[in-house]
């Protein structure tokens, strides 16, 4: 198969992708397809994110729908909203001269539509697990048509803990009715165990590992400190020559605390993350499409599904762990056959992630070597060449000047005039700016309630560590006599004369969660008290 043409397509869909201009598949397009069109089959698919599986299934399941039918005959599962959005705008689109549409359902938005779709009667339902089952449980999404079951990103979605919701809605479809077609990025053990158990005699197609990284990727890693990652990650981007992508970072924290960095830095800058709610999403993935903010901070979250042309660049602020959302980080860019570049910040200790990012994905990771400012300043000057000799307003701003800025440039040369405004317009990179870095919120340690931070020896005075009559420390077994504290077992009461007085008082039992724990018994939540271990030495 060399191109859709050569496929025994209705003209409805060869129109639909003629229009979409599709012309040459992709691998997993090319092996899965024909399979899919031959006829009822289960399938397995692996093949890594932003290779064209959406197109490859879609195709021969809205060749296999009857639209005279208003029961659902085909149910997609997604990992995450923005991917079930993302596959139900597909099946549209290719389904639209078939008069078939798709109803997206998930989490974090009304059921008013969603109900109201159900209602009306659909033909393709997407979804992530959690909704659905919530609708096939009220009896609004009911199964007895369903002809195909597809798992989409099964991968993620058994690593984001929908394990059990799978096998669920898996349960719930009718014995031997319906085929089950899964598709992922990798094959792990829990992968394996959901394909033995609920796809019968599957046919397979796997795009080997060489062929799941586009040749178009640029991949190069920076080594550097933690505590200078911020201002690399800026160098980066200030010399790349029209940067438009993503930045992944491994905890929800950092990916606030980073933004915020880079707002103030003067950077078009936006967040994405899981705490997020479903309408702010949006919102952000909008002005991200629109190209109001260049720059857009997410977790791994946002590795899918990610509906977004032209990505110039993907940036690891560091490598993650789970190697697999490597490969799902890096498909948001170079994708439809445009190229991209995969950048990854590594400090020294994380270096031996990057021999194992080449092991797996069998490609070669170049060493890149961080631009110095100079360097950036250069590439800032020679873009802006361009747009500084077309400028046509000049004249009008020279009639304004008054006899302040005459005598002030008279004494200018042409060059120093430029680099004054030069500087005025790009602070950070010729001027002497700094910035604080972001906190790395999951490493911050905060003092417990009631201590103190013990001062250097030879700064103490006065306090109650000090003897207030002879300025000296008390020594062993002394009471200081001001801004003493009360022993074990006494309460401080305030004298007429500022003096403290300390009386005796009787222990409180022990309590635990509001229920009192009696000598020789067990305390609440069964912890055992003091004399269940005896006497404390």
């Amino acid at each position: 198969m060399q191109k859709f043409t050569d496929l025994s397509l209705s003209p409805e869909i060869q129109r639909a992708i003629s229009e979409l201009g599709y012309e040459t598949p992709s691998p997993i397009q090319a092996q899965a397809l024909p399979i899919l069109l031959e006829g009822p089959t289960d399938f397995l698919g692996l093949a890594a994110t932003g290779t064209g599986k959406t197109a490859a299934f879609a195709i021969p399941l809205l060749e296999r729908v009857d639209p005279r039918i208003r029961g659902v005959q085909v149910l997609i599962l997604c990992p995450t909203r923005e991917l079930a959005v993302q596959v139900a705008g597909q099946v549209n689109l290719l389904g639209k001269h078939k008069k078939i549409t798709a109803l997206p359902v998930y989490g974090g938005a009304g059921y008013g539509d969603q109900i109201h779709g159900l209602k009306r009667g659909t033909a393709v339902v997407v979804g992530t697990p959690g909704r659905v089952i919530d609708h096939i449980e009220r009896g609004r999404l009911r199964l007895d048509e369903l002809q195909v079951v597809i798992l989409d990103e099964a991968d993620e979605m058994i690593s984001m803990g929908f394990k059990e919701d799978l096998e669920r809605i898996l349960g719930a479809v009718p014995a031997g009715q319906a085929n089950t077609w899964l598709f992922s990025a990798t094959m792990g053990p829990e992968v394996r165990k959901v394909a033995d158990e609920y796809l019968r005699e599957p046919r397979q197609v796997q795009v080997n590992r060489t062929e799941m990284l586009p040749e178009s990727i640029e991949q190069v890693f920076y080594t550097t400190q933690e505590s200078n990652k911020p201002e690399v990650l800026c160098k980066l981007m200030d010399a790349a020559e029209d940067f438009y992508g993503l930045i992944f970072c491994q905890t929800k924290s950092l990916v606030v605390d980073l933004t915020q960095y880079l707002k103030g830095r003067g950077y078009l800058a936006d967040c994405l993350h899981g705490d997020m709610e479903q309408a702010a999403r949006e919102r952000t993935m909008q002005i991200f499409r629109d190209r109001k903010v260049k720059l857009l901070v997410c977790t791994d979250v946002a590795s899918r599904g990610l509906d977004v042309k032209d990505i110039t660049h993907v940036i690891n602020y560091s490598i993650p762990r789970e190697l697999d959302n490597y490969v799902h980080r890096i498909g948001r860019t170079a994708r439809s056959g445009k190229s991209g570049i995969a950048m990854s910040l590594v400090t020294q200790s994380q270096r031996v992630l990057v021999g194992r990012v080449e092991r797996m994905t069998r490609t070669r990771m170049k060493e890149g070597k961080i631009p110095t400012r100079k360097e950036i300043g250069e590439k800032k000057i020679a873009r802006l060449l361009v747009s500084f000799e077309a400028q046509k307003g000049h004249a009008r701003v020279a009639q304004l000047m008054g006899e302040e800025w005459k005598a002030s440039l008279s004494g200018m040369s042409a060059e120093e005039v430029a680099g004054r405004f030069l500087a005025m317009m790009y602070p950070e990179t010729f001027g002497e700016r700094e910035m604080a870095a972001p906190e790395r919120r999951e490493e911050r340690r905060e003092e417990p309630r009631g201590s103190f931070s013990r001062p250097e020896r030879g700064e103490r005075s006065g306090g109650h560590a000090q003897n207030s009559r002879q300025g000296e420390y008390p020594r062993h077994g002394e009471r200081s006599r001001r801004n003493e504290y009360p022993r074990h077992g006494e309460r401080a009461e305030q004298g007429r004369g500022g003096e403290r007085r300390f009386e005796k008082r009787a222990p409180k039992p022990f309590v635990w969660k509001g229920k009192k724990s009696p000598e020789g018994r067990e305390g609440g939540y069964g912890i055992p008290t003091r004399a269940k271990f005896g006497k404390l030495n």
